[in-house]
C-alpha cells in the first residue's frame, strides 16, 4: 500500500522518491480539496434557500432536492472510481471530469443571472400575488446544472485520496507517518474549505446575488485545478490495472462452476502469478477464510480468464467481502449524523444567537461544528497522535476501526446530549409562554456547542477513519473505488436519514394525519426530543453491531509504525486487530 515501486512520473518513468511524491505534492491536491468544497459545503447547505427563495419551490420540493443534491455528490465518486482504477490514471479522471462542475456552476450563474431562465419575483406573504414554481425548460435546465457538479466533483472525491495516499511509501518510516496525517489534512481541507464557502461564499449567494455567488463557486473550483494541475511534474502516478469488478465477477463465476472440485492439500498447486506480470500491481498471499472462493484458482485444465483465475485475483474478492459487514455497520452509525446537524441548526433558529451584541445569523451556526473539527484535527495530529504512538505503537496512534469507533461512540452520546437539549429547550419556551412561537426562545444557542463540539470529534475520528481504512485495506487496482466506497456510506446514510424522518412521520401520525413528531414548522409543537431519543437507540445499536464486526475483522496490512530496521514487506496472514 502506497509503495514508491511500480509509481511512474508524468513522463511514465519510474519515480525518483527525491523529486516526486511526498508533502510537497500533497500540498497541490489539498489545495483542489478546499477550493472545490469551498463551492459544494456552501451549495449543500444553502441551495434550499435558493429553490425556494428564487425558484418558489415549496418545503418538501426543495428540501426533497437538496438532499438528492448532497446524495448524487457522494454517490457520483463510483464511476469516476472504476474508470479511474480500470482504464485510466487518476490523475487525468479528475482532469477530464472537474471542467464538467465548472460547467454546471457556470449554467446555475446564468440561469440566477437571465430573468427569463428563472420564475418572476413574487411576495410569498401576499394575498394578491401568486408565486410560480420552476418548471419546463427552466427546470431541466436547473436540474442539469445541478447534476453536473456532481458528475465533476465525484471524480475529484474519489481520485484525490487516493491519488494522495500513493505520494507516500508506507515502507519508509518517515513517509509512513506522513501518509498517516496526508488524511488528518485531507479532512482539514474538507473542514477549511467549508468554513470558507460559510463565512464568504453564503454570504456573497445571500447578498450579493445568486448568479454571482455561482460564479465564485466556478471560480474557486477553477483555481483549485489549475494549482492542482501545477502539481503534477511532483506526482506519483500508479497505472491502471484493468476492470476489478471483472475480475471480481469472473472469481464468482469460476468458483461456482468448480463447486464440486476438490481443493488441493498444498495451496502452493492453486495458480499463482508473477511479480513481474505486466498487468500485477501486487502479489497477495492466500488466506484462510472463503475456501469456496478458492477453488476458482484450481487448475483443472482450462487457462481461459473464465475458467481459471489467479490467488491474488481470489485475494482481491475476499478483501472486498471482509469490509462489506464494516460498510453496512457504517451506514448505520451515520445515518444520525447529518440529521443532528440538521435539525441542531433548526433549534439554533428558535433560540436566543446573540454572542455580546453581535447577532449570529442562523447559516452560520453551520461554522460552529466546521471550527470544532478544523481545531480538533489540528490537536489530534500534532500532540494526540504522537502522544498514542508511543504508547501503542501504531503510526495513527489507534488503528482505522479503533478511531471509528471512538467517532460512532461520540455520535452516541451527542445524540443523548441533543435529547436533553431540545427537553430544555421546549421546557423554556412553555415557562415563557412562547410555544407559539418560532423564535426568540431566551436560551442562549451556545447550550448547542456540546453536541456540535461531539459532531466535531465524529468528524475527526470517524470520517478520517473510515477513508483511511476503506483506501488502506483495498488492493492496490481498487485504491479509487476503496475511496468512494466511503462516500457512499455519506450518501445511502443520507437517503436512510430522510427515509426515517419520513417513517417516524406516518407511524407517529394520529387517524386525522396530524400530529407526527416532525410535522409542521414550529418545533416547540413538535416531538423533536423524542426523535432524538430515537436516534439515541438507533445509534447505540449501530455501535454495537458496529463493535461486533469490527472486532472479528483481520487487517491485511500490519498499523504498527515501521522502523529503519523493519523495511521488509509483511509476512503472509493478516493482522488480527481491531
Amino acid at each position: 500500500m502506497g509503495g514508491s515501486s511500480g509509481l511512474l512520473d508524468w513522463r511514465g518513468r519510474p519515480v525518483n522518491t527525491k523529486k516526486h511524491g511526498g508533502v510537497r505534492a500533497s500540498i497541490f491536491i489539498h489545495a483542489l480539496v478546499l477550493l472545490s468544497n469551498a463551492a459544494n459545503i456552501a451549495n449543500i447547505l444553502n441551495l434550499v434557500s435558493y429553490l425556494r427563495g428564487t425558484m418558489h419551490m415549496d418545503v418538501a420540493k426543495a428540501s426533497t432536492m437538496a438532499s438528492n443534491f448532497f446524495a448524487a455528490l457522494q454517490m457520483f465518486s463510483i464511476p469516476a472510481a472504476f474508470l479511474a482504477d480500470s482504464y485510466i490514471k487518476r490523475f487525468y479522471t479528475v482532469l477530464i471530469f472537474a471542467p464538467i462542475e465548472i460547467l454546471g456552476y457556470i449554467l446555475l450563474a446564468v440561469q440566477a443571472h437571465v430573468p427569463s431562465l428563472h420564475p418572476p419575483p413574487c411576495n410569498p406573504n401576499s394575498q394578491t400575488s401568486t408565486c410560480e414554481q420552476v418548471s419546463g425548460s427552466n427546470l431541466s435546465l436547473l436540474l442539469l446544472g445541478l447534476y453536473l457538479i456532481p458528475i465533476g466533483d465525484g471524480a475529484a472525491r474519489a481520485c484525490l485520496p487516493a491519488l494522495g495516499g500513493e505520494q507516500f511509501d508506507i515502507s519508509d518510516p518517515v513517509e509512513q507517518r506522513q501518509e498517516a496525517s496526508f488524511f488528518n489534512w485531507y479532512t482539514f481541507a474538507v473542514s477549511t474549505g467549508g468554513f470558507v464557502g460559510l463565512m464568504f461564499i453564503v454570504w456573497v449567494e445571500n447578498s450579493r446575488g445568486w448568479d454571482l455567488g455561482f460564479a465564485v463557486c466556478a471560480l474557486c473550483v477553477l483555481l483549485g485545478m489549475l494549482i492542482w494541475i501545477a502539481g503534477f511534474p511532483f506526482y506519483r502516478n500508479q497505472l491502471p490495472s484493468g476492470s476489478p469488478i471483472t475480475r471480481m465477477l469472473q472469481v464468482f463465476v469460476v468458483a461456482i462452476r468448480k463447486r464440486k472440485v476438490q481443493l488441493p492439500v498444498n495451496p502452493s498447486e492453486l495458480k499463482q502469478i508473477n511479480q513481474d506480470d505486466a498487468n500485477a500491481l501486487e502479489v497477495l498471499q492466500r488466506t484462510e477464510g472463503f475456501q469456496c472462493l478458492d477453488k476458482a484458482a484450481v487448475d483443472t485444465g482450462k487457462t481461459s480468464a473464465w475458467s481459471l483465475c489467479s490467488v491474488t485475483q481470489v485475494e482481491e474478492t475476499k478483501i472486498v467481502l471482509r469490509m462489506v459487514p464494516i460498510f453496512l455497520s457504517a451506514i448505520l452509525g451515520y445515518i444520525p449524523v447529518p440529521l443532528i446537524l440538521n435539525f441542531t441548526v433548526q433549534q439554533g433558529n428558535t433560540m436566543d444567537t446573540k454572542l455580546g451584541g453581535i447577532h449570529i445569523p442562523p447559516a452560520t451556526l453551520f461554522v460552529i461544528p466546521t471550527v470544532f473539527q478544523m481545531v480538533i484535527l489540528i490537536l489530534y495530529d500534532r500532540f494526540i497522535v504522537p502522544f498514542l504512538r508511543r504508547i501503542t505503537g501504531y503510526v495513527g496512534g489507534v488503528t482505522h476501526l479503533q478511531r471509528i469507533g471512538i467517532g460512532f461512540l461520540s455520535a452516541t452520546v451527542a445524540t443523548g446530549v441533543a435529547a436533553l437539549m431540545e427537553t430544555k429547550r421546549k421546557r423554556v419556551a412553555e415557562e415563557n409562554g412562547l410555544m407559539d412561537s418560532t423564535t426568540g426562545i431566551p436560551m442562549s444557542v451556545f447550550w448547542l456547542t456540546v453536541q456540535f463540539f461531539l459532531l466535531g470529534v465524529v468528524d475527526v475520528t470517524s470520517f478520517v477513519g473510515l477513508l483511511e481504512f476503506f483506501y488502506s485495506e483495498a488492493s492496490m487496482g481498487m485504491k479509487s473505488i476503496g475511496s468512494s466506497i466511503f462516500y457512499c456510506i455519506l450518501g445511502v446514510s443520507a437517503w436512510l436519514g430522510s427515509l426515517l424522518i419520513q417513517v417516524a412521520n406516518r407511524v407517529t401520525r394520529h387517524g386525522d394525519g396530524t400530529g407526527g413528531w416532525l410535522d409542521g414548522t414550529n418545533l416547540n409543537k413538535g416531538k423533536l426530543d423524542r426523535f432524538y431519543g430515537l436516534l439515541a437507540v438507533l445509534e447505540l445499536v449501530s455501535l454495537f453491531i458496529y463493535m461486533f464486526f469490527a472486532r472479528r475483522y483481520v487487517y491485511r496490512n500490519d498499523q504498527k509504525v515501521v522502523t529503519d530496521e523493519a523495511t521488509k514487506p509483511q509476512s503472509e496472514g493478516g493482522v488480527d486487530v481491531i
